[in-house]
């Protein structure tokens, strides 16, 4: 099916996040409304509120409302983010993916950065629900900043054609984001869409990744565009077999 699909128009965001949600929300929304010519936008991790500890409850408030904004904004486009959500006790940052007025995917991020305190405010997701999903008979998948690093969770969205990595990716760690995508879209033969947080202490480098490795990125930017050409996947998976 991937042959006859027409190339799709796609984003990664590369914005800091402000104090006020409110301020974060506001610009998402102009973002989606100044690009609906784009299939596809993919937001930093936790864009909305950053990791608000100190105000977690809250925060998970707003997200649980600027969700329901978001999913009466988004029609035909592919919104994906990742947002502090509270079900019971629990917190988690669960990624979800809006199309058509619907989440049509969620995963809870599995592997809590502990440099951060993650682990000490988080519950961790459960490992299974990383896995292929599919729109309009595109498999897509989902990994969330620290998790790139995993080989294991490499080998679970084995198969997918687009994998959407929203992250909150340290400076100092800056060339590992960069390396770690090129890798993954090269060994999956796939396209990756990197869209990290532009925060002062945050490495930037989001990115559009071909399954070739070609790279759009620009560090100075706050919109990373580019496009998916279904032809590439077909052409590097014919070509290096990988069975």
């Amino acid at each position: 099916m991937l042959h006859r699909r027409k190339p799709m128009r796609v984003a990664a965001l590369q914005l800091p996040s402000e104090k006020r949600y409110q301020t974060n929300l506001d610009r998402l929304l102009e973002y989606i409304r100044q690009n609906r010519d784009k299939e596809i936008i993919v937001a930093p991790e936790v864009f909305l509120t950053a990791y608000d500890y100190e105000h977690l409850t809250t925060a998970a408030k707003f997200s649980a409302m600027a969700l329901k904004m978001l999913k009466k904004e988004i029609d035909e486009q592919i919104l994906v983010l990742t947002l502090l959500l509270q079900d019971g006790e629990d917190f988690f940052n669960q990624a979800v993916v809006i199309h058509r007025h619907k989440i049509v995917h969620r995963q809870e991020k599995v592997k809590l950065f502990k440099l951060g305190d993650e682990d000490l405010y988080l519950t961790e997701g459960k490992k299974k629900r990383i896995k292929p999903f599919e729109i309009d008979g595109v498999k897509y998948a989902l990994l969330i900043c620290f998790e790139l690093r995993f080989k294991d969770l490499w080998k679970q969205i084995e198969g997918a054609d687009v994998v959407f990595v929203p992250a909150r990716w340290g400076l100092p760690r800056k060339r590992h984001l960069e390396i770690l995508s090129q890798a993954l879209a090269v060994m999956n033969q796939c396209y990756v869409i990197v869209a990290n947080s532009a925060d002062s202490d945050m490495a930037r480098s989001s990115v559009i990744i071909s399954p070739n490795g070609d790279v759009v990125m620009d560090d100075s930017k706050e919109l990373i565009e580019g496009r998916i050409d279904f032809r590439e996947i077909k052409k590097m998976r014919r070509y290096i077999v990988m069975d």
